[in-house]
């Protein structure tokens, strides 16, 4: 694979309790356990915020360029993801995911196919295709 480009953050303190920051400085941020999980919650994002944030954007401009792709119209479409976390079994934790697709205006049938064209195409789905759950949907 060429690398077109590399995105850069540190975490430092406590880990999830800790801090985050790009080296371009455009994302700084505390993080803080969620309140599912034993921590605080409330006054800071938490790595599975960042990776739904991360997903739902990335899988959009896929969905995008298929539609484009196929000719059909998808304005006010929105994809939202979701992450969730727990232990998977062998002392450690896995993570799954729901991608929810809106595509208003095109009918079911298309709007599932754009999604899993989408899906084919998407670098995070390429990523965790096989090894995190993933339940996509259309609404």
């Amino acid at each position: 694979m060429t690398v077109l480009y590399t995105a850069e953050a540190t975490a430092t303190g406590a880990g999830r309790d800790g801090h985050t920051r790009s080296s371009d400085g455009v994302l700084d941020l505390d993080l803080a356990v969620p309140k599912e999980l034993g921590g605080p919650g409330g006054a800071a994002t938490n790595p599975e915020q960042l990776f739904a944030a991360g997903y739902a954007a990335c899988f959009h401009s896929a969905l995008q360029l298929v539609a484009r792709r196929a000719k059909v119209d998808i304005t006010g479409s929105q994809v939202t993801a979701q992450v969730g976390i727990g232990p998977n079994g062998n002392g450690g934790y896995g993570l799954s995911v729901g991608l929810v697709v809106d595509l208003p205006g095109v009918p079911g049938e298309r709007a599932q196919e754009l999604a899993a064209a989408a899906d084919e195409v998407c670098p995070y789905s390429n990523a965790v295709r096989g090894n995190v759950e993933i339940d996509l949907r259309v609404a």
